[in-house]
């Protein structure tokens, strides 16, 4: 078995890679899972197998000494900030990241934030803190890039959360409307009842539940979908039945029979989750029931995420914060709540998340159009790809939970 001193010796001595690459070979060892290809920005590559059959991916490194630089300051921050920066490539994003997940443990030391870069993105991710006044600046950082922007690339429903697949070749409208009905129907409501949605989105599910005769009140930060989904209503016919409000759920001060939440948990940040399901608790009646579709990290890994702040934290979605579902349940029956049944839906999220990429990029020539540069466009496409890696090692899962108010 080779030692640190050995991997380096060896390292330093391919004489076809530059110096920084060859010290980040000897930094890197042996993987676990997979196969990486380094190659040098004149063509010239090393190869590390892993110990396990796993999947193979390529980086080439056009900027090597600055890369370098902001993996030993930044980590695996740094890492993705290069690429938004141009100065690393791949064929295949997705795969790349997937094999970066598959061996975390093993490259945890070679791109690992120093302690000052750690402490400042932590507190950058606490100064976003979803208070209400933070709440809307957050929702608006993400959700009012445009709706032209997310037209170009969601499917017809303007669903932005994940789809549940029958099959790996249905349409993504179909798994989308899937994903809502089965939703509305673990919440086995009586007709005509009132639903209440906290995070409605373009308002896809509440044309959905409207259209079987529910009424629906819809609540969102975000002034581009409350527009959109306003319109969308109009043109339906359902304005009767769907009230849509430009509101904080922690305004609320009425009961409802049943609640839907799809998606919003992930933004509500870890010290608001006892007000959430506290307003949660409080906005259903008696024997209601509340359908909350959520995003979880495994809590193996839960404490060393909540002491930093990742990319998504910092790039995508400021202010938010997944649970893991050993917390979800805490948090849910410490504010009176009962939980029910749960299902987990990873792989849907991962074919979701590809197949939005794959429409990104069909659609990336009309970005510039729009007012999104190729650093836009770079930003997307590792939030994309990141977020595939997680579904697809399980670092994070896809959880449909009921929860229950007794009567």
């Amino acid at each position: 078995m080779s030692t640190p001193s050995d991997r380096v010796a060896s390292a330093l001595s391919i004489p076809k890679l530059p110096l920084p690459l060859r010290w980040l070979v000897s930094r890197l060892g042996q993987l676990e899972y997979g196969e990486l290809t380094l190659i040098a920005a004149d063509g010239n590559r090393h190869t590390l197998t892993g110990e396990h059959t796993g999947p193979s991916a390529s980086i080439q490194i056009h900027r090597p000494l600055r890369l370098l630089r902001r993996l030993l300051t930044r980590g695996d921050i740094g890492f993705a900030e290069g690429y938004m920066q141009g100065e690393w490539s791949t064929p295949c994003l997705s795969a790349l990241l997937t094999l970066g997940a598959l061996n975390e443990h093993r490259l945890s030391g070679v791109v690992e934030a120093n302690r000052l870069s750690t402490f400042m993105g932590r507190l950058r991710h606490l100064m976003n803190r979803n208070s209400k006044r933070g709440s809307r600046a957050n929702i608006s950082f993400h959700y009012d890039l445009g709706n032209e922007f997310y037209k170009l690339w969601l499917d017809e429903t303007m669903t932005y959360s994940s789809a549940v697949f029958a099959s790996r070749d249905e349409a993504l409208e179909s798994a989308q409307t899937r994903k809502y009905q089965r939703l509305l129907d673990s919440l086995d409501a009586e007709p005509g009842a009132h639903i209440l949605e906290i995070g409605c989105g373009w308002g896809g599910f509440a044309e959905l539940a409207a259209r079987q005769g529910y009424r629906v009140t819809g609540l969102t930060l975000s002034r581009e979908q409350l527009d959109f989904a306003r319109k969308r209503m109009e043109k339906a016919g359902l304005s009767e039945r769907v009230d849509l409000r430009l509101q904080d759920y922690r305004d609320l001060d009425e009961q409802f029979d049943h609640v839907v939440s799809i998606e919003m948990f992930e933004a509500v940040g870890e010290a608001y989750w006892p007000t959430y399901f506290e307003t949660v608790q409080r906005a259903l009646r008696p024997g209601g029931r509340a359908a909350l579709q959520v995003i979880t990290i495994d809590e193996a890994v839960f404490e060393r995420y909540r002491k930093g702040a990742d990319f998504i934290q910092l790039y995508i979605f400021p202010g938010g914060m997944l649970p893991s579902v050993e917390r979800f349940n805490a948090a849910a029956e410490a504010a009176g709540l009962d939980v029910g049944t749960q299902s987990f839906h990873r792989l849907d999220y991962a074919e979701t998340l590809a197949r939005w990429h794959r429409q990104v990029m069909a659609h990336a020539d009309v970005l510039p159009a729009l007012g999104y540069d190729e650093r836009f466009l770079r930003t997307w496409r590792y939030y994309l790809s990141y977020c595939e890696a997680g579904f697809r090692t399980g670092r994070t899962d896809l959880m449909q939970a009921l929860l229950h108010k007794p009567a």
